[in-house]
């Protein structure tokens, strides 16, 4: 059985903490596919050609990996990529409960696809988009906390 799984987010912009779980996850899946979804609660940033930009920078020459993007709920994506699996970082408790909720109605709506979840590294734990977005939009410097080959 090819075993795929589908790496979901809105990923504005990709982060070390990211990086993290997706090497983390590698070894356990023949293919992941990072997918770029627009999340109805956000309002995003950066274009999704950025985010794929990047993304690919990053990943563009590793063949288990694919990048995409994807509208819709995650399990039809999955459903189509003929993905199994969806891969999630947590960060602490809060995004523990938060995609607990998720993982199961996720299991509703399509029992053939299980949610892992893969811990962030605590060196990496602070570190979420929506406070890189902050510190870009006040000049800050985001580099650090960023793979080396995105360049913002």
């Amino acid at each position: 059985m090819n075993k795929t799984a589908v790496f979901p987010g809105s990923f504005s912009p990709f982060t070390l903490g990211h990086k993290a779980v997706m090497e983390s996850a590698l070894p356990l899946f023949d293919k992941v596919i990072i997918a770029i979804g627009n999340n109805s609660e956000k309002n995003e940033y950066f274009s999704i050609e950025e985010r794929l930009e990047w993304i690919n920078a990053v990943y563009g020459s590793n063949p288990k990996i694919e990048v995409e993007r994807y509208e819709g709920l995650t399990v039809d994506f999955c459903k189509t990529v003929n993905a199994n699996f969806i891969i999630r970082g947590l960060r602490d408790s809060h995004d523990f409960k938060f995609e607990k909720n998720i993982a199961q109605m996720n299991k509703e709506l399509n029992a053939e696809i299980e949610t892992i979840f893969i811990i962030t590294p605590p060196e990496l734990s602070h570190i979420s988009s929506t406070i890189l977005r902050d510190i870009i939009k006040n000049g800050g410097d985001i580099s650090t906390f960023i793979p080396k080959e995105i360049n913002i």
